[in-house]
């Protein structure tokens, strides 16, 4: 099957955070498992520069081709492509291709494409990643392009595939309110993924820990972006109030605007470590070297780097707003309110008890190894598919 993956960002811009590491792993799979796979993409790198390597490659056997951003000052201020070219080569490639699956809701690219391909008639599947509800940020913006622009995105689509129930009530809410199709829109669930062999590196945590001093002592983690609704302030006040003894917190990240004030939060604490934004070995080591992975985040779909933790054979304290509320049926974890006082309560104990710790790490691991593997996720997409072809 010949397959067209739509994205603002692809590998490695992956300082955008989870989509370009999900359309990274949904591509991989797909072609481990025989499919020709295209992503069709920006030359965005992060929020201010640009990806300086060729325009069109193949990366672990996907071909890769990227369209220039004409401002690319809007990427940074927006969170908005403007790519130069990218209908024209949609025209060119989409009459061979069997299906379009476009990657987020409200984006130029969309705009662009989906008209091609409904024009030919092409099977479009779209992954929201979390981005329909107006709280995950942006949202006096998503509801003037909501007015303008998506209904006629939406009316294309045929077939959305949420991360989890909660995205599945917010699309079906949302698809009732742009009016009907000339065929029913479907509907499913299938989770993100994760490469479990690329993770449990205790090298790496090794590594890490002579790198930032770190020593034995107990360390809590934060990945994620530095903006407001993925909580690392309400982590660092989370933190500060459990007061375990000799224990620390790496705040893991590119910053959007936070650091700032998650610095002043801090105060100067040396137990709180700020390491900016990391990749390859090093975040790898990030991740094998906590040992608990804590996100505080609203308005979530369902985190990668939480899944990657689990991956690594650490536990997690999330709230409910990152949609994994299984780990502590699994006992691989806890999931708390996303206040200060709650994760203030469910942090002391992982950080104090080895035993206990080294249980939920295994249990987190089980859990990803059953539930959230690529080839898992890339039969279900090869479901999604097959049945609309």
């Amino acid at each position: 099957m010949r397959i067209l993956h739509l994205t603002p960002y692809y590998k490695p811009a992956y300082a955008f955070g989870g989509v370009v590491r999900s359309v990274e792993g949904m591509a991989t799979s797909l072609v481990q498992r025989g499919h020709e796979v295209t992503v069709l993409t920006t030359d965005a790198l992060d929020q201010q520069r640009r990806y300086t390597g060729a325009i069109n490659e193949t990366i672990d056997g996907v071909q890769v081709l990227r369209r220039p951003n004409v401002l690319p000052g809007l990427r940074g201020r927006y969170n908005l492509s403007t790519p130069r070219s990218m209908k024209q080569t949609a025209e060119a490639i989409l009459p061979s291709v069997d299906v379009l699956h476009v990657h987020e809701f409200r984006t130029l690219e969309n705009l662009l494409v989906t008209p091609v391909g409904a024009k030919l008639r092409k099977p479009i599947v779209l992954s929201p990643h979390g981005t329909l509800a107006l709280e995950t940020g942006r949202g006096r913006f998503k509801g003037v392009w909501d007015r303008l622009l998506s209904p006629g995105v939406a009316l294309r689509i045929d077939h959305v595939i949420a991360l989890t129930q909660s995205e599945l009530a917010e699309a079906k809410s949302l698809w009732a309110r742009f009016g009907n199709r000339l065929r029913p829109i479907r509907f499913s669930v299938i989770p993100n993924g994760v490469d479990l062999g690329s993770f449990n590196r205790r090298e790496l945590a090794a590594e890490f820990r002579k790198r930032y001093e770190l020593g034995d002592a107990p360390a809590a983690l934060f990945m994620g972006r530095l903006q407001k609704r993925k909580g690392a302030d309400v982590l660092i006040k989370a933190f500060k109030a459990a007061n375990v003894a000799d224990s620390r917190l790496l705040i893991v990240g590119p910053d959007e605007g936070m650091l700032p004030v998650l610095k002043a939060l801090a105060d100067g604490d040396p137990r709180i470590i700020f390491t900016g934004y990391l990749e390859g070995d090093a975040r790898l080591g990030a991740l094998a070297a906590g040992d608990i992975f804590a996100l505080p985040a609203t308005g979530e779909g369902q985190p990668i780097a939480a899944l990657e933790a689990m991956a690594a054979g650490v536990p997690v304290l999330l709230s409910p707003g990152c949609n994994l509320d299984e780990v502590e049926e699994a006992g691989a974890g806890y999931v708390a309110a996303a206040t200060a006082d709650a994760f203030a309560e469910q942090l002391r104990l992982p950080l104090i008890d080895d035993a206990s710790r080294r249980r939920m790490g295994e249990r987190a691991r089980q859990l990803v190894d059953e539930r959230y593997r690529w080839d898992g996720v890339a039969a279900e997409l090869e479901n999604v598919y097959t049945g609309l072809c």
